[in-house]
């Protein structure tokens, strides 16, 4: 029983750090239509941010605003990139996650003696984080070995809460309109690229966030954490609007949040029964799956309103 409630307890945390990634590519991926590849970029990036701030010993709670504000700006140069300078949308991503390998090497290596040098790991251990400083330190101890837990939980709720409130106000519901119907937003004398260009900055700024926690989590932070995010966040996404959207109670952020921790779930109970080299191979056959039930439902609901 304990191992179970060890591996669900696991499952929850992971889901809702990678829920605020999933969120976040829910905006760039069904709002706005944009495959972001930047993602697997500005998440290492939000983790190196945070590593070397809490090494040159800044409040970690600072560190997460700072993650986030990187972010931000790396998904502003995305959408600069395709808005302003016409540069596909799958190139924008590649070329801005490119760029940040080489940014993130030279923030983890900023505390060396030859900065320039870079670094590809930086650790952080008995340094204080967002999950041993207040307002977490003031847990009873019975609650506090479920601080992870808690803290995560709670941080991945704001974000939901905060996205909710943001797509219901006049800025959230033209950013829905420049994925859905652009001419509405031009006739609007509105500019249908500076939308794109905010949807992306959000969007990334939250997946630097869930690196900013991720990596206090771990208490390190390496430069090839972000391999593989975008697969794992689509799938999140997709998994959530496809199994969870049918529900009209849920908003499509709950749905996009409780995908990631199904998807979590389902990882986690195929990797019991295969050697850990097989990981990224069920990252893929999951994703697969996720693309064929989407279309499935899509074909469904095609027919019944047919």
């Amino acid at each position: 029983m304990d191992v179970v409630l060890s591996l669900l307890q696991n499952v929850l945390e992971e889901g809702f750090i990678y829920g605020v990634v999933a969120m976040g590519v829910y905006i760039t991926y069904k709002i706005l239509d944009f495959p972001d590849l930047s993602v697997d970029g500005t998440f290492p990036l939000g983790c190196a941010v945070t590593a070397a701030l809490i090494v040159g010993g800044v409040n970690p709670w600072i560190a997460c605003v700072a993650s986030f504000g990187a972010g931000v700006l790396a998904g502003c140069v995305t959408g600069l990139l395709h808005v302003k300078l016409r540069v596909t949308d799958l190139l924008s991503g590649i070329i801005v996650m490119t760029a940040c390998w080489s940014v993130n090497l030279l923030i983890l290596g900023a505390h060396m003696p030859n900065p320039l040098s870079g670094n590809s790991l930086l650790q952080f251990y008995n340094l204080p984080t967002i999950f041993t400083s207040l307002p977490v330190s003031l847990l009873p101890a019975g609650l506090y070995r479920y601080r992870v837990l808690i803290l995560t939980a709670i941080l991945a709720i704001a974000v939901k809460l905060l996205m909710d409130w943001f797509l219901r106000t006049k800025s959230g519901m033209l950013l829905r309109a420049a994925g859905d119907n652009p001419q509405f937003v031009t006739s609007l004398a509105k500019n249908q690229g500076n939308m794109k260009i905010m949807g992306l900055a959000i969007g990334n700024g939250c997946t630097a966030l869930a690196g900013s926690i991720l990596a206090q989590q771990a208490e390190s932070a390496t430069v090839s954490i972000g391999t593989g995010m975008v697969v794992q966040a689509l799938a999140a996404v997709i998994i959530g609007v496809s199994v969870f959207g049918r529900i009209r109670a849920l908003r499509p952020t709950s749905a996009v949040l409780l995908g990631t921790i199904l998807y979590k779930a389902v990882l986690l109970v195929a990797m019991l029964w295969l050697p850990a080299t097989f990981l990224k191979l069920t990252m893929a056959v999951l994703f697969v799956a996720a693309l064929l039930t989407d279309r499935v439902g899509k074909k469904k609901g095609s027919e019944v309103h047919g």
